[in-house]
């Protein structure tokens, strides 16, 4: 293998579903091919805002995003570049001699939507010409369609926000996931006898439904994967705050897991959060979300990659 060159592929890789898996695996076959290593070569920011000028929320945290292109398409040589005004204005041609002159870029690969440099003024066409008259290679890799229509984040996002996390995994090729270290909590769930595991969605990463959903807690330095009843919102029983926490009542597991990385898989929304009468009130339906739970793991022993008809 030759050292310190790359096959590259380009692009912000947001939630890293089908239409990415697409690019990813002609990356690691052209790699094959020249006999070097697959990268990546993305952003820690989105480039891109909303409407208002706001960044648009991120599917996954950039660990996310390099946690599923590692483990699932075998890339470990993953690049996130921040999105500071010196790349925001760098024409689009200078961006491919830059990845050429210092990344080692040997091939180029990018979606046919691909468009970089300054105001995007690079797009998939000129990439191509620009790499033959650099001596690169390219691929160009098309959509990826589901339902007649790309697969894209923007699809996914709006799937998250209806707490559809089956369909966004279908989109995605993985089941939508959130990987945090443990943190202190309130310690309230321990008085009620469902003992939970405190995380946090990272700040400029889109918090799905509020509401509690059948998840899969993956305990990464054991390896172990718990069931899990997962609360997405503002804990509006027990707290008059507005911060969003992500509590998991883990089935069946009792330990110490402060300080411990968790990866949290969403399989199916539950219920929307609500706001109890009586503490009481709230503990019985954590019961009952615990038995739905242990009974849709029991009908659906599930592959960590397959997805049947889930009832």
């Amino acid at each position: 293998m030759e050292k310190g060159q790359r096959v590259i592929a380009l692009g912000f890789f947001d939630g890293v579903h089908l239409g990415h898996a697409a690019l990813l695996r002609a990356t690691c076959e052209l790699a094959r091919e020249y006999n070097v290593a697959p990268a990546v070569i993305s952003f820690d920011t989105p480039p891109c805002k909303t409407s208002d000028g706001r960044p648009v929320p991120m599917i996954n945290s950039p660990l996310d995003r390099a946690d599923i292109m590692r483990r699932l398409y075998g890339i470990d040589d993953l690049i996130f570049l921040h999105f500071d005004d010196g790349l925001r204005h760098m024409a689009w041609d200078r961006f491919v001699e830059w990845l050429k002159s210092d990344f080692g870029a040997v091939c180029l690969v990018a979606g046919s939507d691909f468009r970089f440099g300054y105001q995007g003024a690079g797009t998939a066409s000129l990439l191509r010409e620009k790499c033959a008259a650099l001596s690169l290679g390219c691929r160009i890799v098309p959509p990826v369609l589901a339902d007649g229509e790309p697969i894209s984040s923007t699809r996914i996002r709006a799937l998250l926000l209806e707490g559809q996390c089956r369909r966004a995994g279908e989109l995605l090729g993985h089941r939508h996931l959130l990987t945090d270290t443990v943190r202190h909590g309130y310690r309230f769930g321990r008085t009620l006898g469902t003992p939970t595991v405190n995380m946090r969605f990272e700040e400029g990463v889109l918090v799905p439904r509020h509401g509690v959903y059948i998840a899969e807690a993956h305990i990464l330095r054991t390896g172990l994967r718990v069931p899990a009843v997962t609360n997405i919102g503002v804990r509006p029983t027990v707290s008059g705050q507005d911060a969003v926490s992500v509590e998991s009542h883990l089935l069946g597991f009792d330990g110490n897991l402060y300080g411990c990385q968790i990866r949290v898989e969403f399989y199916r929304f539950l219920r929307d959060e609500r706001k109890f009468d009586k503490i009481e009130q709230l503990r019985d339906q954590i019961r009952a979300d615990a038995a739905e739970t242990l009974r849709f793991f029991d009908r659906n022993p599930i592959d960590p990659f397959d997805y049947p008809d889930w009832k």
